[in-house]
């Protein structure tokens, strides 16, 4: 079988829009999470979000490419530019060079832009950008026409898991000889009142607009709800004899993957994370590794009471005793919840966790839950020798993917 290898990363996120600053902000534990101040929030009972601050579109594309683009493809654009250069790859062969991106909803801006346009001044006034800027499809399709790439390209929406199942998939498709480089991960720009409104009728969202650094908190017996976010992550996933003919820097190795279903409710996780176990076990199986070479788990960690518990049960259900022995935690404690794009951004910090052997720290853990009892690296980021790494990503339709990562070996075994 193929191997396949991370060699470029890429990142635009509420805590940096580099990966430099991303990374040394995760290890510090810093919180990105403020008062909306972008859209209107005033007559919301949530105005806290996971909000980009320092991200200028204009930096990565022309202003006539930009005004063309919905936000959630300008995170993507600038994400993938990234980590193309962070992997100083040259796309001397466009038909072997592929981009699968997930995103959970797509240009949700545009989207509400339009309608508005629609019922106040009528159908010919809505933009004949629509479509091509709201389409899922739109981020990975620019990418591959920004860069006359012509592999794999398409957009996978599963809705937080959208960035795994791409991932995964690209994996594959490597694995199976249908592309040398894969662009994958996931983009979301859904921080716009309609996703907000959605998502405060579901009563979903943390109410502490007081204490808004404080209010993303996965595993702490206080949690109250996740925290709205924005961003992208990309990762450069290339065939390992590909990458090493160019001499190219290699994070870790990507070395295999789960997907399942809860078949249990549409927005509610199963109480026992069966699903969960599943995604896990099939994603150890896909890797050829057993339970106890895992050292680290980066989990979905969303904040709220039953998606924390039931990653918790999931967890100890497939890994026993091992269990005690694992660092877990959650990335949305800093920058929170980015729907489509969680499994992206969460993957990259994977990937440094593995080179680094460093865990980031789940924030604003202060007070232990019994329905969840394991160790979520409270606080501090943790050095400790990794050896496999696993990313879970779980999403309202019950879906789960989970992503393994390795230690890369340049033998036989990974």
């Amino acid at each position: 079988m193929r191997r396949v290898v991370i060699t470029g990363l890429g990142v635009v996120s509420p805590i940096g829009c580099r990966l430099d600053a991303f990374w040394k902000n995760c290890v510090a534990g810093k919180s990105g999470i403020k008062t909306v101040e972008r859209i209107d929030l005033s007559d919301f009972p949530v105005k806290i979000g996971g909000e980009i601050t320092d991200f200028d579109p204009h930096d990565w594309l022309e202003r006539k490419e930009a005004k063309n683009l919905d936000p959630y493809a300008h995170f993507a654009v600038a994400a993938a530019e990234m980590a193309r250069e962070d992997s100083n790859l040259e796309l001397t062969n466009p038909d072997r060079v592929g981009c699968i991106l997930g995103s959970g909803i797509g240009g949700l801006q545009e989207i509400e832009q339009q309608s508005h346009r629609l019922y106040s001044r009528g159908p010919g006034r809505v933009s004949p950008f629509f479509v091509p800027k709201m389409m899922l499809n739109a981020a990975p399709g620019n990418i591959a026409i920004r860069w006359g790439i012509r592999g794999p390209n398409f957009a996978t929406a599963s809705a937080c898991t959208s960035s795994g199942h791409a991932i995964g998939v690209a994996l594959d498709q490597i694995r199976l000889g249908r592309a040398d480089v894969i662009f994958t991960g996931g983009t979301e720009g859904a921080l716009e009142r309609l996703g907000m409104a959605g998502f405060c009728s579901l009563r979903a969202l943390s109410r502490r607009n007081d204490e808004p650094e404080r209010a993303s908190r996965p595993f702490d017996k206080d949690r109250d709800g996740f925290v709205l976010g924005e961003g992208a992550g990309v990762l450069v996933a290339e065939e390992l004899e590909h990458a090493k003919k160019r001499g190219a820097r290699i994070y870790c190795e990507l070395i295999g993957y789960g997907m399942s279903d809860d078949g249990h409710h549409i927005t509610a996780p199963q109480p026992e994370g069966l699903g969960a176990k599943a995604s896990m076990r099939l994603a150890l199986e896909d890797s050829g590794v057993t339970p106890e070479r895992v050292t680290y788990i980066n989990a979905h960690g969303t904040s709220t009471e039953f998606n924390d518990s039931a990653e918790s049960r999931a967890i100890r259900g497939v890994f026993g005793d091992h269990a005690d022995k694992l660092a877990v935690s959650s990335t949305k404690s800093m920058i929170g919840h980015l729907l489509g794009a969680s499994g992206g951004v969460e993957a990259v910090v994977s990937a440094l966790a593995v080179q680094n052997d460093l865990a980031p720290p789940t924030i604003n853990y202060d007070t232990p839950d019994p329905d969840c009892d394991l160790d979520y690296v409270p606080n501090e980021a943790r050095s400790m020798p990794m050896d496999v790494v696993l990313s879970n990503s779980f999403g309202f339709g019950g879906h789960n993917a989970t992503v393994a990562f390795g230690k890369f070996r340049n033998g036989d075994d990974a």
